[in-house]
């Protein structure tokens, strides 16, 4: 079994784990390589794939709905947008701030929170982060995010997905944005892992949104440490605006929290992976 395994945030639904391990491998053994001179081979590094666990069996053809303003659900997925909205006003000079700076609701249901939607969509598709997403790509990423969140069937297999990867030689477990709070509760459930080390890059288990849905819950507003792991290195690039809160070390305890710059393209699983503080966060792991 792999050495190291990596778990996908959202947008690989198409995908599968021999097809992500074309690019995602060899981006991580050369940023292990560049960051600590250790050298991997291909069979250290395995992908845990659970993208296609948001549709039914053997749907291939469903591509993205034309979905709106008008299709984002009050609560959770509203809830997320308005995050997003405030954290690329902060990063961006070109993203008008939200009426209300600060809150995490949107006013009204029916025709109002449509308005509210609609204003925080437009704002963000003028953001350097967002500006290539189409409405229907944002209403997409909000949806997903909303049912690993609530619903008992998708996270239950995509935790499956990754334990399955796991094995007697596994030592790290790398994860990107939403991949990394299926990794986190995944490691939580099984202490008995042999993984010692846990590098989350582009996380929002920082977000107050999913921080408090976290399973276990958090006690005393501190979040439980993922199962045996020794070490937690969590890398962020500060224009990242999925992960909106970029240290995690006050909500989990001891985690290191690092920071880096990924250019144009600051939520990119391969710009992480390549990086040499994240390549020296997995060496760590691999002794």
């Amino acid at each position: 079994m792999a050495r190291v395994v990596v778990v996908h945030g959202i947008g690989h639904e198409w995908s599968g784990p021999a097809l992500m391990g074309q690019d995602v491998a060899p981006a991580l053994r050369d940023g292990v390589r560049q960051g600590s001179g250790l050298r991997l081979d291909a069979d250290d590094v395995a992908c845990a794939f659970y993208g296609d666990v948001f549709f039914e069996e053997d749907t291939r053809n469903l591509g993205v709905p034309p979905w709106d303003e008008h299709d984002v659900e009050e609560g959770f997925e509203s809830e997320l947008l308005m995050a997003w909205w405030e954290a690329a006003a902060g990063a961006d000079p070109a993203v008008p701030a939200p009426d209300e700076p600060g809150t995490r609701a949107f006013p009204g249901t029916g025709r109002l929170l449509s308005q509210r939607v609609r204003s925080a969509l437009d704002a963000l598709s003028g953001s350097r982060f967002f500006g290539t997403y189409s409405d229907r790509m944002m209403v997409f990423a909000l949806k997903q995010v909303r049912r690993y969140m609530n619903e008992p069937v998708v996270w239950q297999e995509a935790r499956a997905r990754v334990a399955e990867e796991i094995g007697p030689d596994t030592r790290v477990v790398a994860a990107h944005s939403l991949g990394s709070v299926v990794a986190y509760e995944a490691l939580c459930e099984h202490p008995e892992w042999p993984v010692t080390d846990f590098v989350t890059v582009g996380s929002p288990l920082g977000l107050s949104l999913i921080f408090n849905r976290l399973s276990p819950l958090p006690e005393n507003g501190a979040g439980a440490w993922p199962g045996g792991i020794r070490r937690w290195t969590n890398v962020t690039d500060p224009g990242d605006l999925v992960a909106v809160v970029h240290e995690l070390a006050p909500r989990f305890g001891t985690v290191t929290d690092e920071q880096l710059d990924n250019g144009l393209k600051p939520h990119s699983l391969l710009r992480y992976l390549t990086a040499r503080k994240t390549g020296r966060a997995i060496a760590q792991g691999l002794g």
